[in-house]
């Protein structure tokens, strides 16, 4: 039997950064049995005794962190050695080495990429236009996007949507459905906006479809879960994204952000040409 862990993310901020980070790292170990604790906006070391006399409760305890106030980070790592606590700074040797390699200091302030710049406003703007354009909606503007997204239903379109609004890149999603009409633009050779069509294994479609069918109780809509009808339905997606030269990723066994990954290569492509 495995040994279970007790996993300590301890961050001078959000710990949005760490908790990414930290989700990388578990997933190349296949039999890693931890529980996860996470410390948001740690900047005293009054906050950093508590979490390692809480570390002491349990065995096999582990810190990771992101503090980038000099003194801090040195007092976690001093702290934890004294009591004998596995303890991993995941940002200091990449500041000082990016510090050196740039000749700058780096200014260790917490919560430094939160700064309200205009990456930051380009953020927003992009999730409040996104979130406006969900599901086929609001179509008039569609030159406005960056990226548009094509497939049929449950093919991941409105999280990559929002995934990659909050990477800052304006997203309509259009369902392939009986009454949604695709804008004309987008068949035209003028057409600047990334089109980019998602599907996704028929079988696997209708299982998503059936849960979703059994959590909203509804009835009385048989050819949305039935196999066959889902076959006809991507095939004829495939067709349309073929006929339109339309760039096709299959999102079945792809995460949100392996899809998002994929489709800001495609733009990136067609940005440059």
């Amino acid at each position: 039997m495995n040994e279970k862990y007790n996993v300590y993310l301890v961050s001078d901020s959000t710990g949005e950064t760490l908790d990414r980070i930290f989700l990388s790292l578990k997933s190349q170990f296949t039999n890693f049995d931890y529980e996860k604790k996470e410390f948001a906006f740690v900047r005293t070391e009054q906050q950093i005794d508590n979490i390692i006399r809480e570390t002491k409760k349990s065995n096999n305890s582990i810190i990771l962190y992101t503090i980038v106030e000099i003194k801090l980070a040195k007092y976690i790592a001093n702290q934890s050695e004294k009591n004998k606590v596995p303890c991993f700074g995941i940002l200091g040797n990449l500041i000082l080495n990016f510090s050196k390699l740039l000749n700058q200091k780096a200014i260790h302030k917490p919560s430094a990429q939160h700064v309200l710049d205009d990456e930051y406003y380009r953020r927003i703007e992009a999730i409040q236009f996104t979130m406006a354009h969900d599901d086929g909606k609001k179509l008039d503007d569609i030159n406005s996007a960056d990226i548009v997204l094509l497939g049929v239903s449950r093919t991941s379109k409105t999280p990559t949507s929002i995934y990659l609004a909050n990477r800052g890149y304006k997203t309509i999603n259009i369902p392939l459905v009986l009454d949604q009409k695709i804008p004309e633009t987008l068949y035209t050779d003028e057409n600047k906006v990334c089109v980019i069509g998602l599907v996704a294994d028929p079988e696997r479609l209708a299982d998503i479809r059936r849960n979703r069918v059994a959590i909203m109780k509804e009835n009385n809509i048989k050819e949305y879960t039935d196999l066959n009808f889902i076959k006809d339905e991507v095939n004829k997606s495939k067709k349309l994204f073929n006929r339109y030269k339309w760039p096709i990723i299959d999102v079945s066994r792809k995460s949100v952000e392996e899809t998002a990954a994929s489709i800001l290569k495609i733009y990136e492509i067609k940005k440059n040409q």
